[in-house]
C-alpha cells in the first residue's frame, strides 16, 4: 500500500459501538494507514491520539463521536475530562508526543495524522466538519483534509 493511501472502512465494515469487530477494524485501518509493523504499535498510537482528542471535542460533537466509534474508543474518548482551553493543532500535536515515549513533533503528527485520519470514513463527513469548526484552524490537515481556513 502506498503512503499516500489511507484505507477506507466500507459502510458494511463500519464500526459501531455495539459491534464487538469495531475496535479491531479501526485498530488495522491505523496499522495501514501509518504503516506501523504491529497491531501493539497501531492499538497503543490509536489510543494515545484518541485520549487526548477526547479532551478537545465537546459538546453534541463529544457525544456523536463517542456514539459513532467502537465501544473501546467510546471509552476512550468518553473517559476524558474536557481541556479548559483548546490547543493549536501544533500543540494538539505537542502533547501526544508529551503522552508517546521516545516522541518528536514529527513522530506525533504521523501518529495523529494516522488515527486522525482513519475516522472520517467511519464517523461521516458532518460530523467532521462539526468537529473541525469547534477546533482552532489547522486541525483539518490531521484529519486528512485541506485546510481551507482563510490566513487571518
Amino acid at each position: 500500500m502506498s503512503t499516500t493511501t489511507v484505507p477506507r472502512v466500507t459502510p458494511s465494515r463500519a464500526p459501531h459501538t455495539t459491534d464487538g469487530n469495531g475496535w479491531p477494524q479501526l485498530i488495522e485501518a491505523v496499522r495501514e494507514a501509518g504503516l506501523y509493523p504491529t497491531r501493539t504499535k497501531a492499538e497503543q498510537v490509536t489510543r494515545t491520539v484518541l485520549a487526548a482528542l477526547g479532551t478537545h471535542v465537546t459538546g453534541d460533537e463529544r457525544v456523536d463521536l463517542a456514539r459513532a466509534l467502537p465501544g473501546e474508543a467510546a471509552r476512550l474518548i468518553a473517559a476524558q475530562i474536557p481541556a479548559t482551553h483548546r490547543l493549536t493543532a501544533a500543540r494538539f500535536v505537542d502533547e501526544v508526543a508529551s503522552r508517546t515515549p521516545g516522541a518528536t513533533s514529527a513522530t506525533a503528527r504521523w501518529d495523529v495524522s494516522s488515527v486522525l485520519g482513519t475516522l472520517p470514513p467511519l464517523i461521516g463527513d458532518d460530523l467532521v466538519n462539526r468537529i473541525l469548526a469547534q477546533l482552532p484552524a489547522g486541525y483539518a490537515l490531521l484529519f486528512g483534509r485541506a485546510d481551507l481556513t482563510p490566513a487571518s
